[in-house]
């Protein structure tokens, strides 16, 4: 017996991924209700189109920069997406500020985990095993990768909860706004500055 879908549900699933209304009330069925694994079961599948849009090429876009109040801490922001007409509306303005105000508050230290160079992410695999040595090589694997997970949580952007609202990362909130604007985004760099820092 499937359990009933709430259509408000299926509806944030469509903006998020841009999926068949079908697709996406079959994914949160199979998910239980769980919005971010219904996403991953629609990615699996190869459904959302927000992956096919992942793949163009984005010279447009905007500079942005934000100062904390106060002047103690300041951010510049790259974002980019396909055209010069998506970049002046207000919607994707207001993305660009959002993200600029989360970097400066939450302190990501990369865009993705892509971007962790291999000796940092060797040095915080080998501290997660030898906490945990001596168990099965299954488990020490398991813990490990909810570890690192936990970790690009912490110093990754884009797997960082959004400031405004936790229950979505900083990549699904890109992955909504690429639904809905029907260009691909992207956050091609930044760089924070707070007073007193090296």
């Amino acid at each position: 017996m499937s359990m009933k879908i709430d259509l408000e549900l299926v509806k944030k699933l469509r903006e998020r991924t841009d999926a068949p209304i079908m697709d996406c009330k079959t994914s949160l069925e199979e998910a239980g209700g769980d919005l971010t694994k219904a996403v991953e079961i629609l990615r699996k599948k190869g459904i959302t189109k927000g992956q096919e849009k992942k793949e163009r090429v984005t010279s447009e876009g905007r500079i942005s920069s934000y100062i904390h109040f106060g002047g103690k801490i300041g951010v510049l922001v790259e974002i980019n997406c396909e055209t010069d007409f998506v970049a002046r509306t207000e919607e994707f303005i207001n993305l660009v500020k959002d993200i600029t105000m989360h970097i400066a508050a939450s302190n990501p230290r990369y865009v993705s985990s892509k971007d962790i160079p291999e000796d940092v992410l060797k040095k915080e695999t080998e501290l997660y095993n030898s906490q945990v040595s001596g168990k099965p090589a299954a488990v020490v694997e398991k813990i490990t990768q909810g570890k690192l997970k936990k970790f690009y949580s912490e110093v990754c952007l884009l797997d960082q909860p959004f400031i405004k609202d936790p229950n979505k990362t900083i990549g699904e909130l890109l992955d909504e706004h690429i639904g809905k604007i029907k260009e691909n985004i992207r956050v091609k760099r930044f760089i924070r500055y707070q007073l007193g820092e090296q």
